[in-house]
């Protein structure tokens, strides 16, 4: 059986078209693989570079935006080159317009013109507020000395010698101007009588001292009143037989005192003075008494050795002031807190009693 050549050209084709039937073929070129070329334009933004780059490349933004890490930690570190970096780093990015694999920024034909432009502008209005600035600066040649007057030409004139004022010294605080400013001041009254009656209270103070005796064998008392004769709620002495103390009036009032309630039944002697008048706190004494106090706070050690009632109050002006220090009945010895001066003291007593603030 004859053997066919596949290769040979048909039969009845004339010469040339059969050697170009035997030619072999070119080799075929093979398609381009899309994904084997890079991208020809970055995938960041020139507008966002151009931006971060002017308004924070001092901290190196712009840098951190394109992924260059390093050299964004450095411009960080050094606050942009001290300026020269963050300058430079303006001038690329409106020139070139790279990223870190050196593909154009996105946009960067699109917006390098007006980027050119604004950043211009902001440059030059910089530079005219600068020195528009400058300009109104307070000169230094205007403090330039005056030429000297010639002393042949005008007689030097004496200028006339401006006597300073006096100012006087603002007075001294005291325990008693304290007083004074806090509960008012008044002119001392002083009154006597025998068995009951009443006493009219000086007008102008909220508060002053008592000072009062009485040699009767019964029930001595002074209570005050308001201007309705109601009573204020405060009873200044209630013994009985002979009395010698001072005690105040108006530091626990519970209304306006008018009138003090005399009951007597033998002579008495009332002493109504304003409580700057009150001579300020001694170490010991007997009976109540009335005192000023300008000492630091501390304590206060207290002795008493009498039966009745011993009481301490502690008046500083303030409000709501809680000044009662201490309140027994008959003998007493121990230590209580005690506010800062300037304040009254007031002891209630019929004994001998001690006092020492520390």
């Amino acid at each position: 059986m004859p053997t066919t050549n596949r290769n040979a050209p048909p039969v009845g084709v004339p010469t040339s078209q059969q050697e170009q039937f035997l030619r072999p073929a070119p080799p075929a070129v093979p398609a381009t693989d899309a994904r084997m070329i890079g991208p020809s334009v970055s995938q960041k933004s020139f507008v966002v570079t151009w931006l971060f780059a002017w308004l924070l490349g001092v901290f190196g933004v712009d840098r951190f935006y394109l992924g260059k890490i390093g050299s964004g930690i450095a411009k960080l570190l050094t606050f942009g080159g001290l300026g020269i970096w963050w300058l430079v780093d303006i001038i690329l990015v409106l020139a070139k317009g790279r990223d870190k694999q050196g593909l154009q920024l996105a946009g960067y034909d699109q917006y390098k013109k007006i980027a050119w432009i604004v950043t211009g502008a902001v440059t030059v209005l910089s530079m005219i507020v600068s020195g528009v600035n400058a300009s109104n600066a307070p000169s230094d040649t205007s403090a330039a000395v005056a030429p000297v007057a010639d002393s042949a030409a005008e007689p030097a004139v004496e200028e006339p010698i401006v006597e300073e004022p006096v100012v006087e010294e603002a007075p001294v605080d005291t325990v008693q101007s304290w007083a004074d400013e806090t509960f008012g001041t008044f002119a001392v009254i002083t009154q006597t009588g025998t068995g009951d009656n009443l006493v009219t209270l000086p007008a102008g103070a909220t508060a002053g001292i008592v000072t009062a005796t009485h040699d009767g064998a019964r029930n001595f008392s002074a209570s005050v009143l308001d201007a309705s004769n109601a009573s204020t709620g405060q009873l200044l002495v209630n013994t009985i037989g002979a009395y010698s103390g001072t005690t105040e009036y108006g530091f626990s009032s519970f209304g306006e005192d008018t009138t003090l309630q005399i009951t007597a039944d033998g002579n008495w002697s009332l002493t109504i003075a304003p409580i700057s008048a009150a001579p300020e706190l001694v170490a010991s004494g007997t009976g109540d008494g009335v005192y000023l106090f300008e000492g630091s706070g501390g304590k206060l050690t207290a002795t008493h050795d009498g039966s009745r009632n011993f009481s301490i109050i502690e008046e500083t002006g303030e409000t709501f002031n809680m000044g009662l220090l201490v309140n027994e009945i008959g003998a007493y010895s121990g230590t209580v807190p005690l506010s800062s001066g300037p304040s009254a003291i007031v002891v209630s007593a019929n004994g001998n009693w001690t006092l020492l603030a520390e």
